[in-house]
């Protein structure tokens, strides 16, 4: 089967709405491999951290890439992974917006022999030659033990992420091991749970109004997927004057959720450290491309194959130890602290 060409004015549009960085002629070498880089959303600070050192590492290795955000659109990034493949990278590294419609687009591609990664959301039920990410079910753990550390007993309420997203579920599935056996002692009850579409902070806060009103405010935590909702959830909080008595988690130390953890109004985040995966990412591509064997550390079933996978190691940070943030030139000492 042929691949599909999109007309050139199509292909050049979506690389100018993406931006491209260092454009140049596909599969020019091994030893310069092209890397097409798509991703989810890059209007979410998290994703331009991973872009900027993404390219910074490939790039030292000789590599080009292509960068393309679907702005939290399937069929959009869907068509940029055809564009790129009509492009003749070499190699794909995709952040999936829908884990779980990417299968004919994957599938074209290993009918033109790219490789394809899958950066740290899994690709479902499609042929991907390796998985990169952090132990998802170990934040979900750190998620929910960060809650209960400061509310051990209480009403508490699951603020999950967009249901689109495979990691999402991963999550829960490790905050559920701390607080399933919580609630069967009777120590904690859940009244109430949701996911957010997009991961959207704004429709964040409406669940967590809806919840509050339904519950008369009385909730005693709120186990929120990412520092995105988890700011949507402390909006809404704010809001009935509980911001800073609720304890609320969040993931990715995002600048405004550490803020958060220093003002006491968010409970914890977790710390993974982009530049690990980011730089990981562009080594496992450009090693892929050259025929150099990866260190995996596990495998992964996606629904289709037993997946080749790096996992990486989260922080859970807290007050106590925020620091760390800045200690690993994530942030500097202003930013975080103010001073």
């Amino acid at each position: 089967m042929k691949r599909r060409a999109l007309p050139t004015a199509m292909f050049a549009a979506a690389l100018t709405l993406a931006g491209v960085f260092g454009a140049a002629p596909a599969h020019a070498s091994k030893d310069k491999p092209v890397i097409g880089f798509s991703i989810d959303d890059l209007r979410v600070e998290r994703w331009t951290r991973d872009r900027d050192y993404f390219v910074d590492a490939a790039k030292k290795l000789g590599a080009t890439v292509n960068v393309q955000s679907a702005n939290a659109n399937e069929s959009r990034q869907i068509a940029q992974i055809e564009n790129l493949i009509a492009a003749g990278v070499d190699v794909l590294v995709i952040v999936p917006f829908n884990s779980k419609v990417l299968g004919n687009a994957i599938a074209e591609a290993k009918r033109a022999g790219i490789k394809v990664v899958s950066y740290d959301r899994l690709i479902l039920n499609s042929d991907i030659d390796a998985y990169i990410s952090f132990d998802n079910e170990k934040v979900g753990e750190m998620q929910a033990q960060g809650v209960v550390n400061v509310a051990p007993k209480g009403n508490y309420f699951l603020l999950g992420g967009a249901s689109t997203d495979n990691n999402a579920r991963i999550l829960r599935e490790g905050q559920m091991k701390v607080l399933k056996p919580l609630v069967d002692k009777g120590d904690i009850k859940i009244v109430g749970q949701q996911w957010t579409p997009e991961w959207e902070p704004s429709k964040a806060q409406g669940i967590v109004e809806n919840a509050l009103t339904a519950n008369n405010n009385n909730i005693q935590g709120i186990v929120a997927s990412n520092d995105g909702t988890a700011g949507g959830a402390i909006q809404a909080l704010s809001g009935q004057k509980l911001a800073g008595k609720v304890p609320v988690s969040g993931q990715d130390a995002d600048l405004a959720g550490v803020r958060r953890v220093v003002a006491g109004t968010q409970a914890m985040t977790v710390y993974k450290p982009i530049k690990a995966i980011a730089s990981g990412a562009a080594g496992l591509a450009v090693d892929l491309v050259k025929g150099t064997a990866p260190k995996y550390t596990s495998k992964l079933n996606n629904g289709k194959k037993d997946v080749d996978t790096i996992l990486l190691t989260p922080t859970l940070l807290t007050k106590q130890n925020v620091d760390v943030v800045v200690k690993d030139g994530f942030y500097t000492q202003q930013q975080v602290f103010g001073k």
